[in-house]
């Protein structure tokens, strides 16, 4: 525990506010995304500025406190907090710059990918990014970045150009292929374990309108469907994205009534071409298998991009499991339908993204995200809004991933784990870790950013 002294020290320095237990926003401030996390910070610090991160990375060292650092709270494992810890919030960093020249956007560390998106598209443009509008830049980025533009632009750390970095010294370093490239290789996959992000640069595409939308068919005809999304979305167009997914659909509209509630198999499309060519590119989906819905329309992208927002809110119950996928075998596609047909809350879901086109032509040493060669990423989420539900949606997740596992490439995609311990972030990392453990020795050596997938100094 800090003295009286050294806390009156840190605290005067801070332009922002410290909450701790016993304050009357306390509960509040230490909340994060997943409802099942209950962690219980001793300092929660919304930095206004980087000198405020400055002095909590000074802080926490010194003090030998654990560290957690919290962009948009969106971590399933809730590693974004801590118990008896300091909790760095950069909510309060979020300013943006869009170069219409250049075609960059500058982020600081507290954005979520709505103000982002918000930001690029008044300028016709955007920067892959995840399916939530709310979580937050500095996670999804640092741990890949895996949407609906995969396919097209590739990963979010593909387009990472540079990043300001506050590291475990307390030092605010630059890092970009001219200056620390080595940082900014960790940077792009290797998660919070090198340092607080306070400013992403990142490349933008042209995206404007985009043709977009789900595809459902009735969940009987899920082998049917996943036998011929394995062979179609592969010999798509790159401008044609589509994840696939059991869901329940959502008794809202725009969704026909004779629908609301009913488990389906579908594809969450997203055609980035021309708009003239959109009825020939989804002439395939719309005469497969006779769907029940095909609702695919030209809309903002950042229209799609929040789709989802309302369906999964702040303050859900959340248990993620994922892994890489290369081959969407009969047996597996067995094993889908089976666990598909018990879902045991209207919002639980599994996802297969896929991972080719523009991510493909990445070498896996390229970045610390490095499965490259696989196809899709899966994950599979039991989503509930109801705490009891835990008993649940727990063992459904992990039964189905234990059953999927064996078909599986071995490790997992870092944004969509639980705290699930070192061997899977080593298979996760794969023939990168050894470089990554090197780094982390360099830049971290004591571990101070440990509550993350962590990798841990050479």
């Amino acid at each position: 525990m800090p003295s009286p002294e050294a806390f009156s020290q840190f605290s005067s320095a801070l332009r922002g506010r410290i909450v701790q237990p016993g304050e009357p926003d306390y509960d509040a401030a230490r909340q994060v995304y997943n409802a099942m996390i209950e962690r219980h910070p001793r300092y929660i610090v919304y930095c206004r500025d980087v000198a405020d991160v400055v002095h909590c990375v000074n802080f926490a060292r010194e003090q030998s406190l654990l560290l957690a650092v919290r962009g948009g709270g969106h971590n399933g494992g809730g590693l974004g907090t801590c118990d008896e810890g300091l909790v760095i919030d950069l909510s309060g960093l979020h300013g943006i710059r869009v170069d219409t020249e250049a075609r960059t956007v500058r982020v600081e560390g507290g954005c979520t990918w709505g103000d982002v998106d918000h930001a690029t598209h008044a300028f016709g443009m955007a920067t892959p990014s995840g399916i939530i509008s709310t979580t937050g830049v500095g996670g999804l980025t640092l741990g890949g970045g895996l949407g609906h533009l995969t396919r097209r632009c590739g990963l979010t750390v593909d387009n990472l150009l540079e990043a300001d970095v506050v590291l475990a010294n307390g030092s605010l370093v630059r890092a970009s292929t001219e200056v620390n490239p080595d940082l900014l290789w960790a940077l792009r996959g290797g998660g919070g374990n090198f340092g607080v992000v306070t400013s992403f640069l990142f490349r933008l595409h042209p995206v404007d309108t985009v043709v977009a939308g789900p595809t459902f068919w009735s969940l009987e005809r899920a082998g049917d469907v996943m036998r011929w999304y394995r062979e179609f979305i592969v010999s798509a167009p790159e401008d044609l994205n589509g994840f696939f997914a059991f869901l329940t659909v959502p008794p809202v509209e725009p969704f026909p009534p004779a629908l609301h509630g009913q488990a389906v198999c579908g594809v969450v499309w997203c055609y980035t071409g021309a708009a003239e060519d959109a009825d020939a590119v989804f002439k395939p989906v719309r005469e497969f298998g006779s769907p029940l819905l095909h609702g695919v329309q030209a809309m903002p992208f950042t229209a799609l991009q929040s789709a989802f927002d309302g369906l999964y809110p702040p303050g859900h119950q959340w248990y993620w499991r994922a892994d890489f996928v290369n081959e969407l075998s009969d047996a597996a596609i067995a094993e889908h339908q089976r666990f598909a047909s018990k879902m045991p809350t209207p919002q639980s879901t599994m996802h297969l993204y896929p991972i080719d086109g523009a991510a493909h032509r990445i070498k896996p040493s390229d970045t610390p995200f490095s499965y490259r060669d696989a196809s899709w990423a899966q994950v599979i989420v039991g989503v509930s809004p109801d705490p009891q539900d835990a008993a649940t949606i727990i063992p459904w997740t992990k039964n189905y991933w234990d059953a999927l596992h064996p078909h599986s490439a071995g490790g997992a995609y870092v944004n969509m784990m639980m705290d699930e311990g070192d061997e899977r972030i080593r298979a996760s990392y794969r023939d990168n870790y050894p470089r990554l453990a090197k780094l982390k020795r360099q830049y971290d050596p004591n571990n101070l950013f440990r509550v993350n997938q962590n990798i841990r100094p050479q």
